[in-house]
């Protein structure tokens, strides 16, 4: 929460990321070490999937479960040696994989039973297509779990727009992609009732996953604004940005919506289609600049008899991906100016 803190009072919002691998983990810290600035390693539940292995039965979501927690190990032993914070997070939790979160919080209770702190620095519910009130109860039942071990959970408002790893919103109603500030006072209220309760919102305000044509999205932070200024005349005006708001679906966003969104107290900002984009572009860069030695394993502008091994060893194409990837997140973290911003 310090962090978080950090990042309102003095004017950044953390790069969010989802990751499927070590690959794209270790693009993030990267990234980090480069801009000198914190990260937020995002782990959904298709993303843990993949790290388990799609041929592994995940009926009860023990896929899910093992390879969300395997990649935060890896993040714990490597994580020192980029020498930057690293936060880690869950991504979109509906209602339907709740047992997913189950998991990973006797992960995290079992971890601060030996050391302290949680496995896990986060964990999003994303209870949106609920009603208000069920949200936030349900919400409200998981921030006394999350309280006793200091994990902090970020919320859902309204509903973000598009597609992205098994969440589909595509179709649905405009209307519900803006919160209203009412809802996010409600929400403040409730959690703020449990003890040690820490929490961000991912409140809507015209947010879509995806990479669209200009004119296709209608951010409307000022949304984010309105919400932090009804709550702090309820509370009495002293505290001007009581609310941690996070963006979602950043991929995209022009800069001055970025910028504004940050002004009204956004601390985080999730980052996936640019980053998936980034990574594959590496690679394609990579074959398209060693193509002629990519046809076989023996031959090639160097000699008929010549091996190529060193060009399609795998380590090769995926590391040109991880650079494009680290690459793409610099500019984000300029773009959130969240640069130098460790000392």
């Amino acid at each position: 929460m310090d962090l978080l803190d950090n990042a309102k009072e003095n004017g950044y919002a953390i790069p969010g990321v989802n990751i499927v691998g070590t690959n794209s983990i270790n693009s993030c810290m990267e990234a980090a070490a480069t801009y000198g600035g914190p990260i937020m390693v995002t782990f959904s539940k298709g993303g843990g999937q993949f790290i388990a292995g799609k041929s592994v039965n995940n009926d009860a979501d023990q896929a899910s479960i093992a390879g969300t927690i395997a990649g935060a190990k890896h993040v714990r032993e490597v994580a020192a040696l980029y020498g930057v914070p690293v936060v880690l997070h869950t991504d979109h939790c509906q209602k339907a994989w709740l047992p997913w979160i189950d998991g990973l919080l006797t992960a995290s209770e079992e971890y601060f039973a030996i050391h302290g702190e949680p496995l896990f620095s986060s964990h999003m519910l994303d209870l949106s297509e609920e009603p208000l009130e069920e949200n936030i109860a349900i919400c409200k039942e998981y921030m006394e779990k999350f309280a006793k071990v200091n994990i902090l959970l970020e919320f859902e408002l309204g509903v973000t727009g598009g597609e992205e790893d098994g969440v589909d919103n595509t179709d649905v109603d405009s209307s519900r992609l803006y919160t209203q500030p009412e809802e996010v006072w409600y929400s403040y209220q409730q959690l703020n009732e449990v003890p040690n309760a820490m929490f961000t919102c991912a409140a809507s305000f015209g947010n879509v996953h995806g990479v669209y044509a200009p004119g296709n999205v209608d951010l409307q932070p000022v949304i984010l604004h309105n919400s932090q200024a009804f709550i702090s005349e309820k509370l009495g005006g002293d505290e001007k940005l009581p609310m941690k708001f996070v963006f979602h679906g950043g991929s995209g966003s022009s800069v001055d919506d970025i910028r504004y969104a940050i002004e009204a107290g956004v601390v985080k900002m999730n980052i996936d289609t640019d980053t998936q984009w980034a990574f594959w572009d590496g690679i394609r860069a990579y074959e398209a600049k060693y193509h002629d030695y990519l046809q076989g394993q023996i031959g090639g502008p160097d000699g008929a008899d010549k091996p190529n091994k060193k060009y399609y060893d795998p380590r090769m194409s995926l590391r040109a991906g991880e650079e494009a990837m680290a690459a793409r997140l610099v500019q984000a973290a300029e773009d959130l100016n969240c640069v130098n911003v460790l000392n």
